[in-house]
């Protein structure tokens, strides 16, 4: 759990970011509406629960900066009965007051009468530039006096870059719950015959054990299926040779977990299945092992591809010099996606690759990202041995930077060959 206190930090420190005479204004998500009058379950946008914690909709936070000092103002939705009655209680301002450290609470229905007042005399606003049209236009409607707009997301997403030690707890929360579930699907699969049957096992883990949701729409692709990236029909039927390359994570009080482990659905791995699995996970490793601060993905990304390069000139799935089919991008056709991501508020969390210059960020104590090598290789790729096609390989784990290197935070989850088989037996 995060306390206030973090939160109120960080207030603190975007607060700082902010240029004298300025306003910045963040909302809540919206409802989304699935069909007439039912909804999809609210998740609160990102970027706000980074900065409050706060779990409803129809919030905003204003920070209003004068020459130096900032005051913080939360908005809230009332309080009403009626509402409540159909759509469950809400916190209300009187006790928002005593739960957050701003310097004043105010009613949601406020928001334009606040805003009219600040923006008057100031000259930049903050606002998040993939707000939906209805929110800018009340921004516009008020800033007649700004002559500068700037993008509140990048400065928070940029915050988001670097976990703090409770963030850090929450992803490995995510990950026991995760670990849990695909291990289960492992122990189950041999007695299973859909997709959609393994895909339920692992999510019944993840609601089980309290996880607010899967982290991402996930990928149980057998056979062939696992050859498309985002596979997520995950309705086929699992044939008795078919490896399964399962993409599962569930969201655990907001922060995600993304892990990937490719089964068998009779338990064994054939030979070639084993030489293609063998040469991921010699990926898999070597690329965590190179992880420290200072390191470029962009090095691990073109390490990953000499290696699986190699590997696939070795199996005779690529043939000719490693250099020139590098150069070729040869490899690209079977090792076509990138070796991670940063990971956190979001499966793919929303914080930049590249400074304000362009120049790529190092990476640095504190960050989350996955490593995830691949292979795929289509059932109709004549161009390769028969025993190799309809092959399709991924191994996926989250990984933290540290002071001196880094730690595999998804390290308990079986990924060896020995130990899936024995599990999948």
């Amino acid at each position: 759990m995060i306390e206030e206190k973090e939160y109120a930090q960080r207030r603190t420190r975007f607060a700082k970011k902010l240029k004298p005479h300025s306003l910045a204004v963040l909302f809540s998500a919206e409802l989304k509406t699935r069909s007439n009058d039912t909804e999809y379950p609210y998740r609160q946008d990102s970027n706000f629960y980074y900065m409050s914690g706060f779990r409803e909709d129809k919030a905003a936070l204003l920070f209003v900066k004068g020459a130096k000092k900032t005051k913080i103002y939360f908005f809230v939705y009332k309080k009403d009965k009626t509402e409540e009655l159909w759509n469950g209680k809400r916190l209300g301002v009187a006790a928002a007051k005593e739960c957050f450290d701003v310097d004043d609470v105010f009613e949601y229905n406020e928001l334009s009468t606040k805003l009219k007042e600040f923006l008057e005399a100031k000259r930049r606003l903050y606002y998040d530039f993939g707000l939906d049209y209805s929110k800018v236009k009340l921004l516009k409607r008020y800033a007649k006096n700004i002559d500068t707009f700037k993008n509140a997301a990048r400065k928070i997403q940029k915050m988001r870059l670097i976990k703090s030690q409770a963030e850090i707890a929450l992803i490995k929360d995510a990950l026991c719950i995760t670990q849990e579930a695909h291990h289960r699907a492992m122990k189950k699969v041999h007695a299973l015959q859909y997709e959609y049957e393994l895909q339920a096992e692992i999510e019944y883990v993840f609601k089980k054990e309290g996880a607010y949701s899967d982290a991402y729409t996930s990928i149980v692709a057998a056979g062939n299926n696992a050859n498309t990236l985002h596979y997520i029909d995950n309705s086929a039927k699992i044939n008795h040779n078919d490896l399964i390359l399962i993409d599962a994570g569930c969201e655990y009080d907001y922060y995600a977990s993304d892990i990937t482990r490719t089964i068998s659905a009779q338990g064994r791995f054939s030979k070639a299945q084993k030489e293609l699995y063998a040469l991921v996970l010699r990926v898999n490793k070597v690329i965590i092992s190179l992880i420290k601060p200072g390191v470029l993905r962009s090095d691990l990304q073109k390490k990953s591809e000499q290696l699986l390069c190699e590997g696939l000139v070795q199996l005779g799935i690529l043939r000719g010099s490693v250099k020139k089919l590098l150069k070729k991008k040869a490899h690209k056709k079977y090792y076509p996606h990138g070796i991670g991501h940063w990971m956190g508020l979001d499966v793919h969390d929303a914080c930049p690759y590249k400074d304000k210059k362009g120049k790529e960020i190092p990476l640095k104590s504190g960050m989350v990202l996955t490593i995830e090598p691949g292979i795929y290789i289509d059932a109709e790729d004549t161009n390769v041995a028969k025993r190799f096609r309809g092959i399709g390989i991924r191994i996926e784990d989250d990984i933290l930077v540290t002071k001196e290197g880094c730690e595999n935070l998804s390290v308990g989850i079986k990924k060896e060959l020995k130990d899936i088989e024995i599990l999948s037996s």
